[in-house]
C-alpha cells in the first residue's frame, strides 16, 4: 500500500490526514488535529509560527508511528499571509491578515495604481488584507530592508521541513500581485510599488517535488486550501461550489480569468486552479458563528446552537461581509450595532448569522450568473459548513439551487489527489 500525508491548516485548526488508494477509492485517516488562531501582541494580530512548525512536525511524527512508509507529504493553508526572511532569519512578528494595519496602506497603493487597473491586471478582488497591501505596510515601516525571501505560509512551513524555498502558483494568486494572463508575478505592479524584484521569482506548479523530510518527499499540492478543496469536490459537471469553513469561498471553474468591469463591480476574484481558473468570491463564513459561540455560549455544542437558531423567529439581517465583522473585539456587539439591538435570545444571533450568510450566497450566485451568462442548477457545498442542514436549507431558499452537501474533508482529498497523481 502507498501512503500519502496531507497537512491541511486553516485559520482556526489544522489536521494531518493520511490517504491511500484501496479498491480504486481513496481512503483516509485523520492522525492529528490541533487548534490554530491569531494572538494579540503590541496591539497587532500575529501568527505564532514556531508553534505552527512544532505542530506540523509533531503531526508528521504521529503519522509515521502508524504509517512508517509515507511516500510524500504536502501542506496547504489559507491565503494572503506570508513570512519574510533575511537569509535564514525570520522577520518577526508575522502579521495575520485580520490585523487592521492595511486600512491605511490600501488607499496608498490605490493612489499609485488605481484599483480598476489592478483588477484588470490581476483579476484579484479587493480585500484590504491582500498581500499587496500588507507589503506596503512592510515597506513604509522598513521591514523590507535587507529581506532576501518572501514565502507564503504553506511555502514557509515546507521550507522548514526540507530547506527549499519554493513559490507555488495557486497560493501566489491570492496576493494581488500575479498577472491574470501570464500566471506569473506582475513585475510592472511590483516595480511601481517599489517592492524588491528578487522576492518574486518564477512560480512552481502543483505536483512539483521540492525536497525531502525524514525520507518523505515534500511536494507542492495546490497550496492554497481552497484550490485543493475544489480539486477534492466530486462534481458531476461544472457547477458552483462553496468551500465552507472560516471563510465561505463561492465560485466556479472557468477556462481563463474574467477581469472585466462587471466582474470587478461584483467583487469576484480570479485565483489559480489546477489547469483552470477559480472565479470566486470570499464571503465571511463560519467565522461569524464561531465567534458568536465563543462569546455567547462556549459550553453549548453546535447541534444545539443550530436547533436554537431554527426555533428563533428573529427576522434581522446583517451584511455578512461588512468590515466590522472581520476582527471585532466583540462579535455580539458588532451584530447588535448592525441589526439595531433586535436580539432577545442566543438563538436570535445565530439565526441572523445563518440567514445573513445564505443571503450573501444568493447575491453571489446572482452576480455569478449575470457575469457568466449561465444559469446553474446545483450548488456543491463542502467543508465544515456542509454539515449544517439548517444553513443548507436556507441556502437553497436564497439561491434557488439544489444544494449538494458533501460533509467531506475536500481540502485534504484535493491535497492527496495531487500527490497521488504526481507519484
Amino acid at each position: 500500500m502507498r501512503y500519502y500525508l496531507a497537512i491541511d491548516i486553516g485559520a482556526s485548526s489544522g489536521r494531518h490526514i493520511v490517504g491511500w488508494k484501496e479498491n480504486g477509492c481513496v481512503q483516509t485517516e485523520e492522525i492529528y488535529r490541533f487548534s490554530n488562531g491569531v494572538r494579540e501582541e503590541n496591539g497587532h494580530l500575529i501568527w505564532d509560527i514556531e508553534q505552527l512548525v512544532s505542530h506540523v512536525k509533531h503531526g508528521i511524527d504521529k503519522s509515521l508511528e502508524k504509517y512508517p512508509r509515507i511516500i510524500s507529504l504536502s501542506v496547504d493553508t489559507w491565503g494572503v499571509d506570508y513570512v519574510l526572511l533575511r537569509g535564514e532569519q525570520e522577520v518577526l512578528p508575522v502579521y495575520a491578515y485580520r490585523d487592521g494595519r492595511t486600512t491605511v496602506t490600501a488607499p496608498m497603493v490605490h493612489s499609485i495604481i488605481p484599483f480598476p487597473e489592478l483588477y484588470r491586471r490581476t483579476g484579484c478582488q479587493f480585500q484590504f488584507f491582500n498581500t499587496i497591501y500588507q507589503l506596503y505596510d512592510e515597506k513604509i515601516n522598513g521591514r523590507l530592508d535587507g529581506v532576501t525571501d518572501l514565502l507564503m505560509m504553506p511555502e514557509y512551513l515546507m521550507y522548514r521541513l526540507c530547506g527549499v524555498k519554493a513559490r507555488e502558483y495557486t497560493e501566489a494568486t491570492t496576493t494581488g500581485l500575479v498577472n491574470a494572463q501570464t500566471g506569473e508575478f506582475d513585475m510592472e505592479i511590483i516595480d511601481r510599488l517599489g517592492y524588491p524584484r528578487h522576492l518574486f521569482p518564477k512560480l512552481s506548479q502543483p505536483g512539483t517535488v521540492i525536497g525531502e523530510y525524514r525520507g518523505i518527499k515534500v511536494m507542492l499540492c495546490a497550496t492554497h486550501d481552497t484550490a485543493s478543496a475544489v480539486e477534492g469536490i466530486p462534481m458531476e459537471g461544472n457547477d458552483p461550489y462553496i468551500s465552507s469553513g472560516t471563510w465561505s469561498l463561492l465560485g466556479i471553474k472557468t477556462p481563463k480569468p474574467i477581469t472585466d468591469a462587471a466582474s470587478q463591480r461584483s467583487n469576484y476574484s480570479n485565483e489559480g486552479g489546477v489547469g483552470y481558473n477559480r472565479y470566486q468570491q470570499n464571503i465571511m463564513g463560519m467565522w461569524l458563528v464561531n465567534e458568536l459561540q465563543r462569546e455567547l455560549c462556549p459550553e453549548i455544542k453546535f447541534p444545539e446552537i443550530v436547533k436554537m437558531a431554527e426555533e428563533s423567529t428573529c427576522d434581522s439581517l446583517v451584511n455578512a461581509n461588512a468590515a466590522e465583522f472581520l476582527a471585532p473585539k466583540s462579535m455580539k456587539a458588532a451584530f447588535d450595532a448592525a441589526a439595531g439591538n433586535g436580539f432577545f435570545s442566543i438563538g436570535d444571533y445565530f439565526r441572523c448569522a445563518y440567514r445573513s450568510l445564505a443571503r450573501s450566497y444568493g447575491k453571489a450566485i446572482e452576480a455569478l450568473e449575470a457575469v457568466t451568462g449561465v444559469t446553474y442548477e446545483k450548488l456543491y457545498i463542502v467543508g465544515g459548513g456542509a454539515k449544517n442542514k439548517f444553513l443548507n436549507r436556507l441556502t437553497e431558499e436564497a439561491t434557488g439551487k439544489q444544494v449538494v452537501a458533501l460533509p467531506i474533508e475536500a481540502t485534504a482529498l484535493g491535497n492527496l489527489k495531487i500527490q497521488m497523481e504526481g507519484n
